[in-house]
């Protein structure tokens, strides 16, 4: 009898001990699952908010972002068209106009002297692209017949939009089409968009004025270059028709503009290159007259060559700003605009349309 209840005593002892080692490795695995489900919900939180990071907030807009014309339900319906979360398809056409004007009202909310510094530095680093065109011009001169000249060391005119663009200086030709969308949407007046304009312009020539005075005086004494370089690279941007400049700075100007919409809907640095690379070296290929850098061109032979004086280069600049302007106001701002409003009434009639189906249905459910 004895033995039986140490027997049956030590079968419970183990089928305790049994339950115990069950109880503690489920414990354990739970453990484990918590721990992989904690790590998977961090990560999974981690990559969000890196993706939250890499998108601009246009999915949250506030009711301040809009002008105060504008109704609850176009602010609906805007906030429903510029939603774009979805990191693995290219941005909506609607985010990336809002992202556009979101920019620009930030730029309009810099102070002054932060609007000036920033367009400084671009006139000065937007000189690079002249600096390297003329060293290059003036090595190939000597070995290659002069229109192959200018074609071959055109190509290098991107490197300065690069360090301009990624750089995030205000560029005027760039930030033409840009700034103008917050006056185009009513959200800031036009007043506030001429004095804008005059301070980047201001800042863009100051710059560029500067580095020519003392680069290109530079590359003189380098000898990586002479005189006559400059005076033949100027008169090869001088050498047309008023009108020709003046449709040639249009077509600039808006080329810049595209640049600047295509550099919005890029997702990553590397694209941002890619794109102002083609854009801009298209531009410096087929020679047309951008006003920033055209600035740099011809002060360079106002001051050192002598060939230009200083009314043609006052008369060359004011022709290619208001053509630059045109070309970036009227073909990209106003008609991406004029879309993207179409898109927000093809919103609003699918939203009444969804919401007379949701009616009739009620309605027959109650008959």
């Amino acid at each position: 009898m004895s033995q039986d209840t140490e027997h049956k005593n030590n079968s419970q002892a183990d089928n305790v001990d049994d339950k115990r080692f069950t109880r503690a490795a489920t414990n354990h695995d739970h453990n484990a699952e918590d721990g992989q489900q904690r790590s998977n919900d961090s990560a999974h939180k981690e990559d969000k908010d890196n993706a939250d990071s890499d998108t601009h907030a246009t999915e949250h807009l506030e009711d301040e972002d809009f002008s105060e014309g504008i109704s609850d339900e176009d602010k609906a319906s805007i906030k429903e068209v510029a939603g774009d979360d979805n990191l693995s398809a290219p941005k909506s056409y609607a985010s990336i106009l809002v992202e556009q004007v979101m920019d620009a009202k930030e730029t309009f909310e810099r102070s002054l002297g932060s609007l000036f510094t920033s367009a400084f530095t671009a006139g000065l680093e937007i000189g690079i692209s002249f600096f390297m065109i003329l060293s290059a011009f003036a090595l190939l001169s000597g070995v290659l017949p002069s229109q192959y000249t200018i074609v071959l060391a055109s190509l290098l005119y991107p490197i300065g939009f690069i360090i301009v663009v990624i750089g995030q200086s205000l560029l005027f030709t760039e930030q033409t089409s840009l700034l103008s969308l917050p006056v185009l949407n009513k959200i800031q007046p036009l007043h506030k968009l001429l004095r804008l304009w005059g301070i980047v312009i201001a800042g863009n020539i100051v710059g560029g004025c500067l580095f020519a005075a003392l680069m290109i005086g530079l590359g003189i004494n380098m000898q990586l270059f002479t005189v006559a370089n400059i005076d033949a690279y100027a008169q090869h941007v001088l050498d047309f028709e008023w009108w020709v400049i003046f449709g040639s700075s249009i077509l600039a100007g808006w080329m810049m503009g595209v640049a600047a919409w295509l550099v919005t809907s890029a997702r990553d640095t590397l694209s941002r290159i890619v794109l102002v690379t083609l854009i801009t070296g298209s531009i410096g290929f087929l020679g047309l007259h951008h006003s920033i850098v055209g600035n740099i061109e011809v002060f360079s032979a106002l001051m050192y060559g002598n060939t230009v004086s200083l009314m043609s280069y006052l008369w060359f600049l004011v022709v290619v700003l208001v053509g630059n302007t045109i070309g970036g106001v009227v073909f990209v701002a106003v008609l991406k605009n004029r879309t993207f409003l179409f898109d927000i009434e093809k919103v609003k009639e699918q939203a009444e349309d969804e919401e007379q189906d949701k009616v009739a249905r009620i309605n027959a459910r109650r008959r």
